[in-house]
């Protein structure tokens, strides 16, 4: 029941007491609420995945559209085909209300009947289908189909047998027939129903229908033309997707005359186009072209289909002695018409010149093409067809199911398979099948026939040898659609020489390339620069380069394809790709500290595969100049974005070059790898000279704070600070001062670096850095909420979400957006707090980004442990636990943390026994993870603790371990100052502050020596 009400919400949160009053009625059971949780509870479990049921500021909502609940599918549906039957469109009406009607599998709400809600809802939609029948009929009659409805037309009137619109509409149907006589009897039968059980006569309008009938003068709907032309092939198969490619056709076949789907090899322009023809309402002729081998034989193939249902290519005379094209202006010479001609490409002059003709001499008729290129004359309208749609991201299954080339591949897996379904186990390999496919239909369904003897996950990595691997297609398919390989070769074999020559050397670029790019590096003597863009316009135009955003690039498959090709030509352009790549990222590398950072972040962004390419080449050959300048142009980039593998891998695999690199070379790609890494030494790190430190803008960035989490240091070296504060580059002198805090930060001292704090954040603005700016932005807010001055810390954390939003990278948005909620939370604002949430995960799903949605749940946990909703808290930490390998963090580390927020939960609660079992584990995460908030939050789960356990001594010196680490104690907390309040109130104000000051006054690393000895951690931080 509650999951039936919130799909009718259709992704609307409904209130907790909405909720039960629908549920339970007027006598709610005791402790309605807690019942209520319960069943949600229940509900999240049965789920498993599939969907999760949310709580929101407004309550609890499924995380649905109305495009997911058949019911409002049903009403949506409803709609459209009303506004069309009163625009005078029937045959669009008629199949609007045709697939509302289908969507019913019995009464409404039939499981559920029992629900209080249940009733109204269930009475009002039958009232929409019985009126939506009523309709259907009537553009059914306008369409001249009365014989087809009479039949349901009597079911109906038998079950409503007062309804005059239903009576009116027999009476046109039965006229229609030739029927009068049974027409005026239902009149007859009606006027005594209303007379005898409703004391009434019939309507006005239903007596002008009757005396029409009389008279003889009743509208006749038009004669229905004869569908027997329309021999389309029969579809053995689901169709899914292409709902808009399906309008578009519907329109542009409405307001055009030649409407040809172009597309790529496989992408499913046949069955579109067949699928379209089906939903028109006159005579089709299908024409398939893909067995001519010859131009000549064009109209021959023509005449063939028409001749199959038209007697008069048989009569002598005239006709016998006319042109082909003359014989086939005879025959479509019927009036309004479609003639659907179908793989016109490699026939794309003859069937051009066809088509032509046909228009000129036949204004009646429309011709619907496919190809994978345009016919290219006068009046032709394309409707361009790519991949079908693939889910983002890193989706759950339900989401996955969602995009039309999951659900093709897993409808076609479970024929070849049965019981194969789209769950935890099958996901990830079916989703990256139809990335790694381009979506493309005939692929999916070869790589799906191949479950017949091998798993998906044996698919994904043979995935590397396409061609080998899919070659068992349907038996009585076309030649070229029974292998990958012959669905592509025939694209090549219709290709010239010189589009064959930028073909292969376009697939070097795995990201496809602008047009300046391809003119650098495809050129050369036979493919002259200035011929390149002529060249790959042809390219476009046959479907085997997709162009967008003035780029080029290929279909994965297709690429393979044409790399083969290149291999085998021995045509080498390594050298030109990597020379051009490099002079790219380098131009490029300056900017993303500027105030053009998000151009240069764009361009590349758009270009990283290229460059990777041309790294790894480097790497691959040892040439060692090329690759380390391609990581010293890189790094930045992946550190903003938030590579972090990337980031490592590449490090790593300069730095294994050792010796060949030049020292400065390797002793700066050693720090940044070092820090990036996490890596701690216990001795201080051996000095950079000057050469070092001016490899790259962010070395003394990343020396600064490898001293600063070095153990054995005491903090920056002096020289290398003074170096990066007096350097000529305003962003160098930016980052060293928000580097400067950062040290004093780590060290304990969040006071001596709050000048510095904010004087980065201006230099970070003046410099145009969002990165900086978020960087600091969060630094000061955190500092603010520390100190209780919440409303400037929400006004940070605030612009700290503004500009990462620019930005557009996961990890900062995480920050931001988490710093926002806490700010938020610990202001007492718990409602916006849970309002950014919600929004914050919206937008998440929506652009795939699910690290952030996954992070926003620890966030989440603990506005709800603050609002006092403990137990969807640890529900949020339960899903938490199931998705942790989506976090950027080694997995035990990221167990860890949320063992401490589940700690925080259960002292919330005053389960001292199991947060004392779990805090061992917590105390780990907090170290394992290194920051000295996580360490001090640590020392306060302990006083809070300590306090339940009755030891408030030790509670309050545990407060002070807090201060002594992180050098501030945390009196914007609500928590804290509670806590404090407790302890003045047991100890006396004295005694709360001579145990505060024993913690408050051991030396920092006795503190954490202290608080390690809890968890079995050595004392680092």
């Amino acid at each position: 029941m509650l999951l039936t009400r919130l799909a009718l919400a259709a992704g609307r949160p409904v209130s907790a007491d909405a909720l039960v009053t629908d549920l339970w009625g007027d006598e709610p059971p005791a402790g309605a609420t807690g019942a209520l949780q319960g069943l949600v509870s229940r509900l999240r479990r049965a789920l498993k995945g599939v969907g999760a049921v949310e709580l929101v500021a407004g309550g609890y909502r499924l995380p649905v559209s109305g495009e997911d609940v058949d019911a409002h599918r049903f009403e949506e549906l409803v709609a459209r085909g009303r506004r069309e039957l009163a625009e005078g469109r029937p045959a669009e009406a008629a199949a609007l209300l045709r697939a509302a009607l289908e969507l019913w599998r019995g009464p409404a709400l039939a499981d559920v009947q029992e629900a209080p809600f249940a009733h109204g809802n269930a009475t009002r939609l039958h009232d929409v289908r019985a009126a939506a029948a009523e309709d259907r009929f009537d553009a059914e009659l306008r369409l001249g189909r009365h014989t087809e409805v009479l039949a349901d037309l009597g079911a109906a009137a038998a079950e409503h047998p007062l309804s005059e619109r239903l009576a009116e509409l027999r009476m046109r149907a039965l006229s229609a027939a030739g029927r009068q006589a049974d027409a005026l009897a239902v009149y007859e039968e009606i006027r005594a129903r209303l007379g005898d059980e409703l004391g009434v006569d019939p309507s006005q309008g239903l007596r002008e229908v009757h005396l029409a009938l009389l008279r003889g003068e009743l509208d006749r709907p038009p004669a229905r033309e004869e569908s027997g032309q329309n021999r389309l092939p029969a579809r053995l198969t689901t169709f899914f997707g292409r709902e808009a490619e399906l309008r578009q056709l519907s329109a542009l076949l409405g307001s055009g005359r030649l409407v040809t789907i172009v597309g790529p090899g496989g992408a499913g322009k046949t069955r579109l186009s067949l699928e379209a023809a089906a939903r028109l309402d006159q005579r089709v002729w299908f024409v398939p072209l893909a067995g001519v081998s010859e131009p000549g034989r064009l109209a021959d193939a023509v005449l063939g289909v028409l001749s199959s249902s038209d007697s008069r290519l048989y009569d002598s005379g005239q006709l016998q002695q006319a042109t082909p094209v003359d014989r086939i202006v005879s025959l479509l010479d019927v009036g309004d018409g479609v003639l659907l001609l179908d793989n016109c490409e490699h026939l794309i002059e003859a069937a051009a010149e066809l088509t032509e003709q046909l228009l000129l001499r036949l204004p009646k008729l429309r011709i619907l093409a496919t190809s994978r290129e345009a016919l290219a004359i006068n009046g032709e309208t394309l409707c361009p067809l790519g991949s079908l749609d693939l889910p983002p991201g890193d989706p759950e299954p339900a989401e996955a199911g969602r995009a039309a080339a999951v659900r093709l591949f897993v409808d076609r897996a479970a024929g070849v398979r049965p019981g194969f379904t789209l769950d935890e186990s099958t996901v990830d390999d079916v989703v990256e099948i139809c990335r790694r496919l381009d979506g493309i239909p005939l692929a999916l369904e070869l790589a799906a026939a191949k479950l017949r003897a091998m798993s998906a996950r044996q698919i994904v990595r043979r995935l590397h040898d396409r061609f080998r691997l899919l070659t068992s297609g349907s038996r009585t398919a076309l030649p070229r659609q029974r292998t990958l390989l012959a669905m592509v070769e025939w694209s090549w074999d219709l290709l010239d020489e010189q589009e064959r020559v930028l073909a292969r050397r376009l697939s070097a670029l795995p990201g496809g390339g602008s047009l300046p790019a391809l003119e650098a590096i495809c050129a050369d003597e036979s493919l002259p620069a200035d011929d390149v863009l002529g060249v790959v316009g042809s390219l476009v135009d046959k479907s085997l380069v997709q162009e967008s955003a003035d780029r080029y690039r290929m279909l994965e498959t297709v690429r393979a394809y044409a790399a083969d090709r290149l291999a085998e030509s021995g045509d080498d352009i390594t050298t030109r790709l990597s020379r051009y790549f490099l002079m790219f990222a380098e131009e490029h590398e300056p900017l993303l500290r500027t105030r053009d950072q998000l151009r240069a972040i764009a361009a590349f962004d758009a270009e990283h595969d290229n460059l990777i390419y041309a790294l790894r080449s480097a790497v691959a050959a040892r040439d060692v100049t090329t690759a380390s300048r391609f990581v010293r142009s890189l790094f930045w980039y992946w550190g903003i974005r938030g590579m972090s593998h990337q980031f490592e891998t590449s490090l790593s695999d300069v730095l294994a070059f050792g010796d060949e690199l030049p020292a400065d070379v390797r002793a700066a790609f050693q720090v940044v790898q070092g820090v990036a890494a996490g890596t701690r030494t216990e001795l201080q790190p051996p000095s950079l000279d000057r050469r070092a430190l001016s490899f790259h803008p962010a070395v003394p960035l990343f020396r600064l704070s490898q001293l600063a989490t070095a153990s054995g240091g005491s903090g920056p070296g002096q020289d290398e600070l003074e170096h990066a504060l007096n350097s000529a580059d305003p962003w160098v002198r930016a980052s060293a001062l928000w580097a400067q805090d950062f040290v004093r930060t780590q060290q304990g001292d969040m006071t001596t670096g709050a000048q510095a704090r904010r004087e980065a954040l201006r230099a970070f603005e003046q410099a145009g850095d969002r990165w900086g700016m978020v960087m600091a932005l969060l630094a000061i807010s955190m500092d603010d909420d520390i100190r209780g001055n919440h409303r400037e810390a929400v006004s940070s954390a605030e612009r700290a979400v503004a500009i990462s939003s620019e930005l557009g990278t996961e990890e900062h948005l995480a920050w931001s957006k988490g710093r926002l909620a806490a700010a938020r939370a610990r202001s007492g604002d718990l409602t916006g707090a849970l309002r950014d949430l919600d929004a914050g995960q919206r937008q998440a799903r929506e652009r795939g980004l699910r690290r952030l949605e996954t992070t926003l749940l620890n966030h989440r946990a603990a506005v709800l442990r603050r609002s006092g909703e403990y137990r969807q808290a640890h529900e949020a930490l339960d899903r938490l636990e199931t998705l942790v390998h989506r976090v950027p963090m080694p997995e035990d580390v990221v167990r860890g943390l949320i063992a401490g927020e589940r700690v925080s939960l259960l002292l919330a609660e005053g389960d001292a026994v199991r947060a004392r079992a779990l805090f061992p584990h917590a105390m780990w995460g907090a170290f394992a993870y290194g920051n000295p908030g996580h360490l001090a939050s640590a020392c306060e789960w302990l006083g809070r603790l300590l306090a339940l356990e009755g030891d408030f001594p030790g509670a309050a010196r545990s407060l002070g371990m807090s201060e002594r680490i992180k050098g501030v104690l945390d009196q914007g907390d609500p928590e804290i100052r509670a806590l404090i309040g407790e302890l003045v109130g047991c100890l006396g104000e004295d005694g709360y502050r001579a145990a505060y000051r024993e913690g408050a006054g051991m030396p920092r690393q006795q503190a954490i020596d202290r608080l390690a000895g809890m968890a079995g951690q050595p004392g680092v931080a």
